[in-house]
């Protein structure tokens, strides 16, 4: 008998985890937080491949490098993925002071 009252008081002291309402929009992933898709992560950070998985990373501003893909696909090759420039911005190749082809590096730039 006396263990059966102590099962009662002993369940009664936990706290309850209710689940969350169906309402309520479930948390969106900060940076570095595992993804499947870039709705999956909070604004201004996109899905993108780290290593053999997907973590939600910064989407580029402006003066960032970013990655062009000559041939679509390739941007699935990557094991380190870049977002996309931000609204306004294009991934163009960098232009500098001095011989033609001196960088082929490409930063997010305004239209």
């Amino acid at each position: 008998h006396g263990a059966a009252e102590l099962d009662e008081i002993g369940t009664e002291a936990l706290p309850r985890r209710t689940p969350a309402p169906a309402w309520l929009p479930p948390a969106k992933g900060e940076e570095g937080d595992f993804c499947l898709r870039s709705s999956d992560c909070a604004a201004g950070l996109c899905c993108a491949r780290h290593f053999w998985s997907k973590i939600c990373k910064p989407v580029l501003r402006e003066g960032q490098v970013c990655t062009r893909h000559r041939r679509k696909g390739t941007h699935g090759l990557e094991i380190f993925q870049r977002c996309q420039c931000a609204e306004g911005l294009a991934c163009r190749l960098q232009r500098e002071h001095g011989p033609a082809d001196a960088s082929r590096l490409h930063t997010c730039q305004r239209h």
